[in-house]
């Protein structure tokens, strides 16, 4: 049965990155999908809520992205993106080691919290190896060490209208009117509590490294690269993206990608 899981996976994976690519090559002539009224986009965005509904039926809440051995990890794990915020706030941090970073989560909570790395790494932990599938055709196999978001989560007690979890990031990929304009990416609550999806902050045996997204980087593994937001500094629960960017849940999506982005 694991082997037909993960065939409808890869299946479905193919579909959603094959679609996705299409606004994800950068080029020209693909700019029409960044305007709301033309039909291609509409298109797409009917595709994607498909795939969506066709993966959760399939695969269920807690099937497992596949993991590798030790001996199947063959080189880094690639940075791409963002590799070094220029932020005033992440570069304080970093100058000293994250020892004044806080981990926030807050939004539709009962009990809004903030955490350490320190406190983040003396609570339970999940080590697991898979691999990260990247848009842009490239994939890598990496060994990631982290806390289950779901711990925090049950620390933090969602409230019955939370209905996605948005991740803010310290990284900038573009500016706006009123200065860089910050990653952010959500995932719904099925995948927050998924049992691989981790608060990420060690990889390959080693602290994860600034290039990969250091102190904090959420893995939630059945998903494409793009979903796997660096720099993560808070974590709102929400019941809607309407107020955050052009309301479609991530800095990509907000420019035509897929939001679920399952693979």
């Amino acid at each position: 049965m694991s082997k037909l899981v993960y065939g409808r996976r890869r299946l479905f994976g193919i579909g959603t990155a094959g679609l996705s690519s299409l606004v994800l090559t950068g080029c020209n002539q693909f700019d029409f999908l960044d305007e709301s009224g033309d039909r291609v986009r509409a298109f797409l965005a009917k595709a994607n809520d498909v795939t969506y509904f066709a993966q959760r039926l399939l695969l269920g809440r807690d099937a497992l992205a596949r993991e590798y051995s030790e001996t199947e990890i063959r080189q880094g794990q690639r940075p791409n993106g963002s590799t070094d915020p220029e932020a005033e706030d992440y570069v304080a941090l970093k100058a000293k080691d994250f020892v004044d970073f806080r981990l926030t989560v807050t939004g539709l909570v009962e009990r809004p919290r903030d955490y350490s790395l320190a406190e983040l790494r003396n609570m339970p932990s999940r080590t697991q190896i898979t691999r990260h599938d990247c848009v842009e055709g490239w994939s890598c196999i990496a060994k990631w060490t982290g806390t289950p978001l779901s711990i925090v989560l049950d620390e933090a007690r969602l409230k019955p209208a939370a209905r996605y979890l948005v991740f803010h990031c310290y990284d900038s990929l573009d500016a706006g009117l009123t200065g860089p304009i910050r990653y952010y990416e959500s995932c719904d609550l099925i995948d927050a509590r998924h049992p691989q999806t981790i608060l990420a902050y060690g990889l390959n045996n080693q602290p994860l490294p600034v290039a990969n997204g250091a102190p904090i980087r959420v893995r939630i593994e059945r998903a494409l690269g793009y979903k796997q937001p660096k720099y993560v500094h808070t974590v709102e629960a929400v019941d809607s993206f309407a107020r955050f960017g052009r309301g479609k849940g991530g800095f990509w999506e907000d420019l035509g990608y897929d939001w679920y982005a399952g693979i």
